[in-house]
């Protein structure tokens, strides 16, 4: 029984060393994002900024959702990393969601330069 006690406290005293201030930021890019070419470059460059810990796009929705550690970084600095790979950020209110009407398809969105020369 104190084998048992020790182990689960020991597991408590653990699960308090990782759990850390995440927080959820939520952009949408300009330019579009119209491909999975455009949403590779998101993932692949992103992933990189210390504290990022999970990336998930959505073309359709046209948002790009990052879960980060607020310790390590903050959207200022996330939004800087967009930056260097092209893209220029707005934040969505997670009750918004941007219209579609009046928007080239993704095939004249991709042509326009999102991912031309990748």
């Amino acid at each position: 029984m104190k084998k048992f006690t020790l182990f689960a406290l020991l597991a408590m005293f653990c699960l308090n060393l990782y759990a850390k201030d995440m927080k959820e930021l939520v952009v949408t890019t300009n330019p579009p994002m119209s491909c999975q070419n455009c949403e590779n470059k998101i993932k692949g460059n992103l992933r990189f900024e210390k504290g990022v810990k999970k990336i998930e796009t959505n073309i359709p929705d046209q948002r790009v959702t990052i879960e980060y550690d607020a310790e390590k970084t903050n959207p200022e600095k996330i939004e800087a990393a967009f930056e260097k790979i092209g893209y220029r950020v707005e934040v969505v209110n997670s009750e918004t969601c941007p219209t579609e009407e009046g928007q080239e398809t993704n095939a004249e969105k991709c042509s326009a330069g999102c991912c031309a020369g990748e």
